[in-house]
This record gives C-alpha cells, structure tokens and sequence, in this order.
C-alpha cells in the first residue's frame, strides 16, 4: 500500500463524519454558533499538535499566511455546509459539496501545471455529470 493511502482513508472516513454531523447539530444550534462550537473543537486539536511540536512550529511568512487562508478558506467552506444542511437534505448537500476536488484539480492544472490522463479526465467529468444528476 502506499504510503499516503492511509492518511487519505483517514481523511474520507472523518470527512464523512464531518459531512454528517452538521445535520443533526444545527438541529440544536443555528450555523453561526455551531461554527463557534466548530472552530473550538479544532484549537482543542491544533494544541494538541502544538504539544507534538513542543510548541516550535516551523516559522515562514509565506507559509504561514497561505496556512491562515487555508484556514479562513475551510471556516468559510464549513459555514456554508452549515448554513446549507439547516434547510437542506445532508444526503444531497453532503454530495455535491464532496465535489469540491474538482476545483482543486482545476487549480493544479492551471497554476501548478499538474497533468491528467484521460482515465482521470474521464472520471473527473463522470464526477460532475454525477453532480448535475443529483442536483436536478
């Protein structure tokens, strides 16, 4: 196996957590607040990483300033997932917003330069064909 198939595994199945969850806590608590409750829970993590790190973090402006957008990027991504399942269905919402790597493979291709054979190609449109489908 691959050295990077475990963590990618990890990332679907706590992403599919992630996906699931909000549904039922905005049953509880509007988007706003469960944001708040959202971001808490990961600087519960980020110093618990901070511990592993022995509280030096590698330091470099451009780094930082790109993990920061990241962030803001992800908080902004999670509100609207929050705003979205309050009124909509977990299953298609969850769906279609799971396609974000289509933009991301977009990105790699137009700024980093990243190629695709025709087999991902192929399954790249199949994925948005499959969004159109359960969007309609």
């Amino acid at each position: 196996m691959k050295d990077w198939m475990v963590p990618t595994l990890g990332a679907l199945v706590f992403w599919g957590f992630w996906g699931f969850l909000p549904k039922i806590t905005t049953t509880y608590l509007n988007p706003r607040s469960a944001i708040v409750y959202e971001v808490l829970g990961a600087i519960v993590l980020a110093i618990a990483m901070l511990i592993s790190l022995n509280f030096q973090p590698q330091v470099h402006p451009i780094g930082i300033g790109l993990a920061m957008t990241t962030g803001m990027l992800g908080f902004a991504g999670a509100f609207c997932f929050l705003t979205a399942v309050l009124t909509g269905p977990v299953t298609l919402v969850a769906t279609i917003s799971a396609l974000y790597p289509t933009v991301s493979i977009f990105l790699a291709i137009a700024f980093l330069h990243e190629t695709i054979t025709l087999q991902q190609g192929i399954g790249i449109a199949l994925a948005i064909l499959a969004m159109i489908l359960v969007a309609a």
